[in-house]
């Protein structure tokens, strides 16, 4: 008995239910609404405490259950990693989204759920974070000049991490994919060769682990004594920020100089081409700005280190998805996947670009059918009431200030009624869709990998879904064509369930497969 208790796997969740219990009793945020408690049963003598306990040990249950018990209302969810939280019925998705930041704010969400004022060594670049705007504008518009360096960089990935086996070997498909999108990603905010540097991506893959069990074991700590607690609790991440800028700060301040040359004297040559990354335009973005704080080296060092945590995590997660679906598949459908690209890029001289990633509508729909099959997001739209008077639903339910409120999307995804036979993977489901000319274009065109709706959350809607997609969408597909016109994959048995980590899901980070380079006729 004793050993059983001192397993991770109820240890873990135990400490954290008597630290929520700690915390509700004494140091209690807003008073909640009277709403039904999710996960309580009849008999329970503490149902809140008891509900906590269930929904922190089996998440999946508790979002199935808000979904299908209560599809029309709204539900108290308590969970102890996640405090003061109200689901909301999946009617209400658009109305969430309609919310100005005055009232439900996605980014004080963020602050509190990744505890950025200790998990990272400058808060106020999460705070005030200017660098959002080059990724709506600079990065997105120039994914078209970006694609031949995406696809070098990805070439490049897979031959060191996957080499050219000539008999099948296996490889785990996580730990290689994280690798190559660092280097792939990084191409794009650092440049060549600083990102093909191992130790640049040691330190950017780590410090995207890092932050996320860090922050949930202080948010169970009380507020008052919680900055004490993350002085020791974030040593790790201080340290990880050291070495991340140690690497970073050379190459920075070569390019501040460079282009404080370039603005005396635009007529000289001698500094070479102007390099076209994210790391340049946010030294651009500084000085146009005129804030000496912008432009110190180690302020754009962590800017990149932000960016590393928001991009490699969640696109490791997709691709690693995508490629285990696609091995464990019908042969049948990597041939036709295969055909696809190849006709394209046929069609485009065999030369990578945004026009001919465009028109790969199958490969497009490989990667939304494993998201919408796979995603990471379980619940959408989290957002915390900002508004002092606190917000009604639709349904007149007064939600105070403090709590945070989201939608399901999970149950969503595996809805039968939205996506027929929704448990099978089915890789060109939404590529059938697009092709439906009875069907109106822009009908048709929201059904791509990208583009979001109150039924398709992987990266959120609305004004505040996820900036990067599109960027994080071309580099992606790209990837997995790269890899469906090199290599022969096989899983060789049925695909390794997902597992629930708190209130997300993750691929199998062991799974293997075996592959082949692929002799070209």
């Amino acid at each position: 008995m004793t050993d059983f208790l001192l397993r991770p796997a109820v240890l873990v969740p135990a400490v954290a239910l008597v630290a929520f219990i700690i915390h509700q009793l004494f140091f209690a945020g807003p008073k909640l609404p009277k709403l039904p408690i999710l996960g309580a049963k009849e008999g329970d003598w503490f149902p809140f405490y008891q509900a906590t306990w269930r929904n922190t040990i089996n998440f999946k249950a508790a979002v199935q259950e808000a979904d299908q018990k209560y599809r029309d209302q709204a539900v108290l969810m308590p969970v102890a990693m996640a405090q003061n939280m109200v689901m909301l019925p999946r009617s209400e998705t658009q109305f969430v989204t309609d919310q100005p930041d005055s009232k439900l704010d996605m980014h004080t969400q963020a602050i509190d759920a990744l505890q950025t004022d200790y998990t990272t060594t400058d808060p106020s670049l999460v705070r005030n974070p200017v660098h959002h705007k080059l990724i709506t504008t600079t990065l997105t518009n120039q994914i078209g000049n970006l694609v031949p360096d995406v696809a070098e960089e990805t070439a490049w990935g897979f031959d060191n991490h996957w080499g050219s086996p000539t008999e099948f070997q296996e490889v785990c498909v996580y730990d290689t994919m994280r690798k190559i999108v660092g280097c792939v990603t990084n191409r794009v905010f650092v440049g060549k060769p600083k990102c093909r540097d191992p130790a640049l991506l040691v330190e950017g893959m780590g410090y995207a682990q890092d932050v996320p069990l860090t922050s949930t074991v202080l948010r169970m700590v009380w507020k008052p004594i919680r900055p004490l607690v993350a002085l020791f609790l974030c040593l790790p991440i201080r340290f990880r920020t050291g070495r991340f800028r140690n690497i970073l700060v050379p190459e920075i301040k070569k390019r501040l100089a460079d282009y404080d040359a370039r603005q005396r004297d635009p007529e000289d040559k001698s500094h070479g081409p102007e390099p076209n990354d994210f790391l340049q335009w946010t030294i651009k973005q500084a000085k146009e700005m005129g804030d000496p704080y912008l432009w110190k080296p180690t302020t754009l060092a962590d800017r990149i280190l932000l960016l590393n945590f928001a991009a490699i995590h969640t696109s490791s997660f997709t691709i690693t998805s995508a490629i285990l679906e696609l091995a464990a598949s019908k042969q049948e459908y990597i041939d036709e996947l295969r055909a696809e690209i190849e006709g394209v890029l046929a069609e485009h001289g065999g030369q990578w670009d945004k026009r001919a990633l465009a028109k790969m509508q199958k490969l497009d729909s490989v990667m939304r059918e494993s998201a919408r099959l796979n995603s990471f997001v379980t619940i959408g739209l989290s957002r915390a009431v900002v508004a002092k008077e606190g917000i009604v639903t639709p349904s007149g339910v007064r939600i105070p200030r403090g709590v945070t409120v989201n939608v399901p999307s999970y149950p969503v995804f595996q809805d039968t009624a939205i996506y027929p036979d929704a448990a099978e993977f089915k890789p060109f489901r939404f590529a059938e869709q697009r092709s439906d000319e009875s069907v109106e274009y822009v009908k048709r065109a929201a059904k791509a990998f990208a583009t979001t709706s109150t039924d398709y959350l992987a990266f959120g809607h609305g004004r505040n879904a996820c900036p990067g997609r599109f960027f994080a969408a071309n580099e992606l597909k790209l990837m997995l064509a790269h890899l469906v016109l090199s290599y022969d994959i096989d899983l060789g048995g049925e695909r390794p369930r997902n597992s629930w980590f708190g209130l997300n899901r993750v691929p199998p980070l062991q799974a293997t497969i075996r592959i082949k380079k692929r002799v070209k006729a």
